[in-house]
């Protein structure tokens, strides 16, 4: 008999807190999150200055960090011949790669391209991001954060 009673009140105290619970998420309006919605991931522009003959090599390895979006600008350095006969450098042609990359994924993009700059021959460069403080439309954010699953948060 105390068992039941044992049972009945451990059954009444799990109803109790359960109805809390629902009334806590009521109150609060929570809404399961959607796979369809605009993620929080800010986005930054990359920017990535190296020789001229490893731009596509580069651009290859940046967009496999699912940077959607990149240009590719031809430069020339700006040293003069001496200061680069000091340097040891010869090669002045560079190319500059802009590309939108999301900002979960800036470390490990730095990481990589900072050892393929160390390591390949010659494949030395430069690269850091620019903040983006705004994207208009969430259609925009969605290609450039390579989402092609955002769409905007219908209003209930």
């Amino acid at each position: 008999m105390a068992d039941k009673k044992l049972t009945e009140t451990h059954i009444k105290e799990k109803a109790a807190a359960v109805k809390k619970e629902v009334k806590q998420r009521v109150a609060q309006k929570v809404k399961p999150a959607s796979p369809n919605t605009v993620s929080s991931n800010r986005l930054k522009l990359l920017v990535t200055i190296v020789a001229r003959k490893k731009a596509d090599y580069y651009a290859d390895l940046i967009q496999s960090f699912d940077v959607n979006m990149q240009m590719i600008v031809l430069a020339e350095g700006t040293a003069n011949a001496k200061m680069l006969g000091i340097l040891g450098l010869t090669d002045t042609e560079k190319a500059v790669l802009l590309g939108v990359i999301q900002e979960d994924k800036i470390p490990d993009a730095l990481n990589t391209l900072e050892e393929k700059f160390n390591t390949i021959r010659d494949g030395k460069g430069i690269a850091w991001t620019i903040p983006l403080t705004s994207v208009i439309g969430t259609l925009i954010y969605g290609f450039l954060s390579n989402n092609r699953l955002t769409v905007k948060e219908s209003k209930q």
